[in-house]
């Protein structure tokens, strides 16, 4: 072998010999802080071993890389633990409220309770107090369904059939076995930091993050949105979408056609439903704010529910939040000195308000039109609106009390938009929400702005930040969640979605993301979109919609 140099902790050292992130740590970590490694950009396990020229930058729970890796290893050693305290019951991890994984009991009627979650705990503290080694195997798929089904795990089998690789990664520990679909921590005393609480008629699992510097969130309760989850949950049990496989099952059994038009049905429900209500309402309600995090469906879903209001005599207008921004030289800054654009404090507030109450008092009023090449607000349309014509407004700001402060509650009706899945590779192994969110922007960027996949990745965590400030502190306690999220879009995404990734150099700094978000494709089988209509959320995404022009 050749020598080969390694820079690390701002030194550079030469070795004549394959040499382990471990060992490169030495005993610079003694309280096991570091999870991982980016290895000329690409993540690696701490046992990776090194044989040619690199630059490592180790990381910890401040990286969102990092946590996931250390939220991967949690729950290996809580389904170990499980597995010790209670082999019989069967665990399904899901994300959960509070940026929370819960740990649902697949038995049925059974409920978690104060007992099962001292002795789980108990039998956790155990395996991190024993610091014991978790070996990464690599094993043919046929050793890999071999272990499935010995150790009575269905749902890993099933998995198992849409896998492309000839290979899996299994890992052991001290007699259990498992696969978590990533890299884990050397050993189990990596995990210094989580809290297990009972939520009935399950367990919720907190973890550090890395949005909150590396520690975990206090836990606040949702329970309009932990109602969506289940509400998502009891639908994929239905059409058998809580599961990669049962979506690819699902496919193969009923075409592209019955199964695009089963999942549309679902948001035509949803639909129809929010017409009833505010119909029902419809005396009192003068404004209808439509908020939710990136890559929701806000645009088409604003347009699908205004032609709902329509068909049942109830004739909305809508007007545009953006029309409200302040001249930039009257930008506020962030942190850094730039200037904020997502800042609440970006729009006219007052003027807003002045121009609804005139709307909503029967007053003819000239809204301003932001003139985005002058930089500035110039006069826009005139309008006036009668009794049955309530304003739609959609945007970063519309659930936020503080943007219509001078509007009265009862005459607000509050839409929280977001993907709800609640879809799994295996019970073990749920997937992001935030990743479906992020393959939706990715293609949507390319498709309607030729912003390469990379652009995307980049600006990605900006957007996030933005997220957790202005939209998730005030989506608790609006009048109806609609759940954006159509079981058939990730095999629909997929033949979009991978020749864009797969155009990012190996060693670009968002790697590792093109890393996680292949692995989460690949086991879905592809389908043709020639088959969903037009008017979906979908198209919003890949194109051909009918509200492209509106």
């Amino acid at each position: 072998m050749n020598p080969f140099n390694v820079t690390a902790f701002g030194e550079t050292t030469r070795y004549d010999r394959k040499v382990s992130l471990l060992d490169v740590i030495g005993d610079r970590d003694p309280e096991k802080q570091i999870i991982a490694c980016r290895v000329n950009n690409r993540v690696r396990s701490l046992t990776y071993e090194l044989y040619s020229d690199s630059r490592l930058d180790f990381i910890g729970c401040k990286d969102p890389e990092a946590v996931k890796i250390y939220e991967a290893t949690l729950r290996f050693i809580v389904a170990m633990a499980f597995h010790r305290a209670y082999p019989e019951q069967k665990i399904r991890f899901s994300y959960d409220v509070s940026r929370t994984i819960s740990i649902h009991l697949i038995q049925p009627r059974i409920s978690a309770t104060t007992a099962m979650l001292l002795r789980v705990k108990k039998e956790i503290e155990k395996i991190i107090e024993a610091d014991y080694p978790l070996v990464r195997h690599v094993v043919s798929v046929e050793e890999a369904r071999r272990v499935a089904e010995e150790t009575n795990q269905p749902d890993k089998l099933d998995i198992l059939e849409y896998r492309p690789e000839k290979t899996a990664h299994l890992y052991s520990c001290d007699g259990y076995q498992n696969y978590m679909y990533n890299h884990l921590a050397p050993s189990t005393g990596y995990i210094h930091d989580y809290k297990l609480r009972l939520y009935a008629p399950s367990l919720l699992l907190q973890y550090p993050r890395a949005e909150t510097g590396g520690t975990i969130p206090e836990f606040e309760d949702a329970p309009t949105f932990n109602r969506t989850l289940k509400e998502s949950h009891d639908w994929a049990k239905i059409v058998n979408s809580s599961s990669v496989a049962g979506v690819n099952h699902e496919i193969e059994k009923l075409g592209a056609v019955d199964y695009i038009n089963l999942c549309e049905a679902r948001h035509n429900r949803q639909i129809a439903e929010l017409g009833e209500l505010i119909q029902n309402d419809i005396s009192s309600i003068r404004l209808i704010c439509i908020a939710g995090p990136s890559s929701s469906g806000k645009t088409t879903f604003a347009n699908r529910l205004r032609i709902e209001l329509m068909s049942r005599g109830i004739k909305p207008i809508r007007i545009s939040i953006d029309d409200y921004y302040r001249p930039k030289t009257e930008m506020p800054f962030d942190e850094n000195g730039n200037p904020d654009f997502e800042h609440i404090d970006c729009l006219d507030i007052p003027l807003f308000n002045q121009n609804m109450l005139e709307l909503i008092s029967g007053q003819e009023v000239t809204l301003p039109k932001f003139d985005f090449k002058l930089g500035h607000r110039v006069p826009g349309r005139t309008l006036k609106i009668g009794p049955n014509e309530p304003i739609i407004i959609e945007g970063i700001h519309a659930l936020n009390d503080a943007l219509h402060v001078d509007i009265p509650k009862a005459s607000k009706f509050k839409i929280f938009i977001a993907p709800q899945a609640q879809i799994n590779l295996d019970d073990h192994n749920p997937l992001s929400l935030t990743d479906l969110r992020l393959i939706r922007r990715i293609v949507r960027d390319y498709q309607f702005r030729s912003s390469p996949a990379e652009e995307t990745l980049h600006m990605w965590p900006s957007v996030r930040a933005g997220e957790f400030r202005w939209i998730y502190p005030y989506q608790e306690g609006c009048d109806y969640v609609f759940n954006s999220m159509l079981s058939y879009e990730l095999p629909v995404l997929k033949k979009y979605a991978l020749p864009l990734l797969s155009k990012i150099d190996a060693e670009s700094d968002v790697f590792p993301v093109v890393l996680r978000l292949t692995r989460m494709l690949k086991f879905f089988i592809t389908l043709d979109d020639a088959w969903v209509p037009n008017n979906s959320l979908m198209r919003e995404f890949i194109g051909g919609s009918c509200y492209a022009d509106v």
